[in-house]
């Protein structure tokens, strides 16, 4: 096991009930909703699965007025005061893990920020296939390899200086390249992965880390340090940060890696690739032809 899911649910919640930092879901759910609209069909039932705030069930709404949607979150507030009812979307508590959901139940699935805390990508990816009908559609965002390496190499050596080794503290990611693959093994058919890198600048580590703590997305490595950190070390990796990765007006970069992924169920009415040799005219054929010289003096 790479997470703890227990304790993802616990610090999602605690975000939930204070003050969540929102603005890299919103511009997710923006982006997730253009992707959409470019979809000449309308969607009737759709999950939003593990979204970690209701924005882009919210969204759906506004995107398929006339669709059923179920919003799906491993932590729910219980009082209801974060996300109060009534709702324009049903609200149901569920794992990535085991999702509650029927076989063929829905047309369109979506998630924005969620997968990357799966410890079973794959198996999760095959549950979400299966509650999807035939020509249903998977449309998905998850952090992928190069979010936080900053704050990941700072705190790294911060911890080799003042404590003699590391621990576990910013989460794997995934990688754009493999996804694709994840999608195929998973049973989609058209599979399709590609990737957008954000930065986001801050005052300073601390900042950082508030953001953080905002999204839900603190350590949650099973393997982490059980104990209280040292103050000093997040100082002695503030120092690092400001000393690595600032702009010349002193605020420090953090990068935020998010892939997008998307597949459809197989259906016959799906354009398929020819059979290998039935192509009746050569690609030399179509292309024009370019020629390169090398630079003089090479």
């Amino acid at each position: 096991m790479i997470f703890d899911r227990g304790l993802i649910r616990r610090r999602l919640m605690r975000a939930a009930h204070r003050e969540p930092s929102l603005f890299l879901l919103d511009y997710v759910v923006e982006d997730l909703c253009e992707r959409l609209s470019f979809i000449k069909r309308s969607f009737t039932a759709i999950a939003d699965i593990g979204t970690p705030a209701p924005v882009l069930a919210q969204a759906l709404v506004r995107q398929y007025p006339e669709g059923k949607i179920v919003w799906m979150n491993p932590a729910l507030p219980s009082d209801g005061k974060s996300f109060p009812k009534p709702q324009p979307y049903q609200q149901i508590v569920g794992d990535l893990e085991a999702l509650p959901f029927g076989k063929e139940a829905f047309d369109l699935a979506t998630s924005a920020l969620a997968l990357h805390y799966a410890n079973d990508l794959p198996g999760i990816l095959i549950q979400i296939r299966q509650s999807l009908k035939p020509d249903g559609l998977f449309l998905g965002c998850l952090l992928g390899g190069q979010t936080l390496h900053e704050l990941r190499t700072c705190l790294a050596t911060a911890e080799s200086e003042l404590c003699g080794g590391i621990s576990p503290r910013v989460a794997p990611f995934a990688d754009v390249r493999d996804m694709g693959g994840l999608l195929q093994r998973a049973g989609f058919a058209l599979p399709v992965a590609d990737s957008d890198v954000v930065c986001v600048r801050y005052q300073h580590l601390f900042a950082l880390l508030a953001d953080l703590r905002g999204m839900g997305a603190t350590n949650s490595l099973e393997e982490r340090l059980r104990k209280p950190t040292r103050r000093a070390l997040f100082l002695r990796a503030a120092e690092l940060y400001a000393e690595r990765f600032s702009d010349p007006d002193g605020r420090i970069r953090a990068t935020f890696e998010l892939i997008y992924v998307s597949g459809w169920v197989p259906h016959e009415s799906q354009q398929k690739p020819l059979r290998p040799g039935s192509a009746q005219m050569r690609l030399a054929d179509v292309l024009p032809t370019k020629t390169y010289e090398p630079p003089k003096g090479t």
